[in-house]
């Protein structure tokens, strides 16, 4: 049978896909992600290069070489390493798979330090106290028993991200939803780690390195930005549908999140499920009240506040 040539897009997705399978967990939920996408952009390219790539029938080598740009070789390798922070920390697997591409791409550190500072500053900046001195802040509201605003505030924030080109702001949510769980333990007297936040996502369903992928998709296959390979069209989602997915799933966690904590970490796997699928649904209903707000945010934030906004005590 002949194996198809995967097109510069396609190249670009399966170097996403690459990075999300580099730690050996080719699990269910990532097999889930990829058909979220396909199904999101309207192609049949995703979950077929997933299976190639699952066969061993699609070599590294042979989607590098269909990346003939500089400017595409750097973004392949900013999603990339994306993906592999996404969790906060990048495994001796994806640390070897990042050395491999980034040989195959032929760029060498003095290129790809600006990105990694970047990323490892975003991925891996711990989370600081809310303070005294934020009270009266909407930030504040994590402080108190009642989340209510500080979550809303948050998918907010996280739906207006989506609605930027830059790929670091995809990048930035997953960190901000880490930070957003943090502050809701805090409220209710649980300290957590950055370990013990991971395990709580990926527990309720939301899993970190499937929403990088997710997100790198959607920018790529709407064709956002000057670095997008030229104006890269296609079937598409649009911005609205993307935001709406971070929007909802901020929402979600932040509620599911809450009632866990406060109820004394008694639910249990099978009921967070269930209740982040629920509230996930009635938060894209909300989307659409909110839309303006989040719309009206995007157009405050500056791309290179990103940094600050993940590290700062207050939401940007």
């Amino acid at each position: 049978m002949e194996i198809p040539e995967t097109s510069p897009a396609d190249a670009l997705l399966a170097i996403c896909l690459f990075a999300a399978f580099a730690d050996g967990d080719k699990s269910d939920e990532e097999r889930e992600a990829v058909r979220r996408i396909a199904e999101e952009v309207g192609s049949e390219n995703l979950s077929s290069l997933s299976r190639r790539i699952l066969m061993g029938q699609l070599p590294l080598e042979d989607v590098v070489a269909d990346l003939p740009r500089r400017d595409d070789k750097l973004l392949a390798y900013e999603m990339a390493l994306g993906v592999c922070e996404a969790g906060g920390s990048v495994t001796s697997e994806e640390q070897e798979f990042l050395i491999t591409l980034r040989s195959r791409l032929g760029l060498g550190q003095k290129d790809v330090k600006t990105v990694e500072d970047e990323a490892s500053a975003i991925a891996l900046q711990p989370v600081p106290a809310v303070s005294v001195a934020d009270a009266g802040t909407p930030e504040a509201a994590s402080a108190g028993p009642d989340n209510s605003a500080s979550i809303l505030n948050y998918a907010i924030l996280n739906g207006a991200l989506e609605l930027l080109p830059e790929t670091l702001a995809t990048m930035a949510i997953v960190p901000l939803q880490m930070k957003m769980v943090y502050r809701i333990g805090q409220s209710h007297g649980v300290e957590l780690d950055r370990a013990h936040i991971k395990e709580f996502l990926a527990t309720a369903g939301l899993g970190l390195g499937s929403q990088v992928v997710e997100g790198f998709a959607r920018q790529l296959m709407r064709g956002l930005g000057k670095k997008m390979l030229g104006g890269l069209g296609g079937k598409a989602a649009g911005q609205v549908t993307g935001s709406a997915f971070s929007f909802a799933s901020t929402y979600a966690i932040g509620h599911v999140a809450d009632k866990y904590y406060a109820g004394g970490r008694r639910l249990d796997t099978d009921a967070m499920r269930a209740l982040f699928q629920s509230l996930q649904t009635k938060a894209r209903e909300l989307h659409t009240t909110h839309l303006p707000e989040i719309q009206e945010k995007a157009r405050t934030i500056n791309p290179a506040s990103l940094l600050s906004m993940v590290t700062s005590a207050k939401a940007a």
